[in-house]
């Protein structure tokens, strides 16, 4: 091997369009933009979503209904899940933060606790609101609850 056979891998080197470099190279004069227009210019640069004059899109398409920005969004956990989780860990009690460590809910999320499915060990839960059937199953489970506000 010498200095003289040296080559770079095969498929390493991509061949790039070279534009501006001389009515020789193919790619002279107009440089690929065609003629005129903002477009061939340096320094274009269009306003995403612009259509050409045309109403873009965003503002043709009707606007609908209310976004209450009062709103108050609660992760919702079911009663099969937490059976699930007692008995993967044989837990006394279940809160947010051990719902964190498990995966089951985000660090800032509440926590409502839904009626599917049923439980079977009597167990303190706390959470942040609790459905009407989830509350009724978790007593008569022999368990607990505490609403955290």
């Amino acid at each position: 091997m010498n200095l003289n056979s040296l080559k770079p891998a095969k498929g390493s080197i991509k061949q790039r369009k070279r534009v501006g470099r001389g009515e020789g190279s193919g790619h002279g004069g107009t440089s690929t933009r065609g003629h005129k227009g903002a477009k061939s210019r340096s320094g274009y640069k269009s306003k995403i979503g612009f259509e050409g004059g045309q109403m873009p899109l965003q503002r043709r398409v009707p606007k609908f209904g209310f976004t209450n920005p009062n709103r108050v969004e609660y992760k919702g956990v079911n009663l099969d899940t937490l059976q699930e989780l007692i008995d993967r860990k044989s837990l006394t009690e279940i809160t947010p933060e051990l719902l964190v460590e498990n995966g089951i809910a985000q660090k800032k999320d509440l926590v409502k606790v839904l009626g599917r499915g049923e439980l079977k060990a009597g167990v303190k839960v706390t959470a942040h609101k609790f459905s009407a059937s989830a509350q009724t199953a978790i007593e008569a489970a022999g368990g607990s609850i505490e609403a955290i506000h």
